[in-house]
């Protein structure tokens, strides 16, 4: 019994070396060296990718990549500014544009552009103007019988000591108005332009780098009026 008991024990101790060489892999299916780091990295997709690391080296900071190298190495892009002047009547933007043309040092070709607006003029049913405020007064109690709506004109000057019965961009939509004013008694309203239909011009520079945008700022010139300022201010 003993006997058999030590040949077992035996048995057992050379099954469980030829296991550990894995010389016994393919016929009991558990692979000895199956939890080890070799055979775990090979069963990685594409393991020539990983790296193993030093200890320690997990927490050290990365690299900074072009853009944190600094702008030295040329692949940050530039800022750029966009600047304009104006607004300005056609004649006005004419001479502007003339401004820059002769600015010194010269302005890159195709460097601002012409941006046009177009202005609705301005037209306004007004009373007036009365000689003091005194007559002001009693044609302002005038009106507030008839119940319409009308304001004191403050501005422009020239038409102070008088009052404004709305104002329209349209000449037509004004025209209108004072036939229906004529149909509640007031006769004296007229129709006066505050500004006509106007194209104005913006020059603009959308895209200037540091050089550029310290030229424009610094240009001075009657021409170019309060001169470029920064795009929407």
């Amino acid at each position: 019994m003993l006997r058999r008991v030590l040949l077992l024990l035996l048995f057992a101790n050379v099954a469980f070396f030829a296991w550990t060489q894995g010389w016994l892999d393919d016929i009991v299916g558990i692979r000895a060296d199956g939890e080890r780091e070799p055979e775990r990295l090979a069963r990685q997709v594409r393991p020539e990718t990983i790296v193993i690391l030093p200890p320690g080296a997990a927490n050290a900071p990365e690299p900074a990549g072009p853009a944190a190298s600094g702008a030295g190495s040329g692949t940050a892009p530039a800022a750029t500014a966009c600047l304009e002047a104006g607004p300005f009547a056609n004649a006005a933007s004419v001479s502007a544009q003339s401004a820059l043309q002769a600015a010194q040092p010269p302005l890159p070709p195709g460097s601002w552009i012409d941006v046009k607006t177009e202005r609705p003029g301005a037209w306004m049913v007004y009373m007036g103007k009365y000689p003091n405020r005194d007559a002001l007064a009693r044609k302002e109690e005038e009106l507030r019988r008839t119940r319409l709506v009308f304001e004191e004109v403050r501005s422009p000057a020239e038409y102070e000591l008088g009052f404004s019965l709305g104002r329209y961009d349209q000449r037509a939509l004004a025209e209108k108005a004072i036939e229906q004013f004529a149909q509640r008694g007031i006769r004296t309203a007229r129709v006066v332009e505050l500004s006509a239909p106007a194209t104005l011009h913006t020059l603009r520079v959308e895209k200037a780098d540091k050089a550029l945008a310290a030229q424009l700022l610094a240009l001075r010139s009657d021409a170019l009026g309060k001169g470029f300022v920064p795009c929407g201010s």
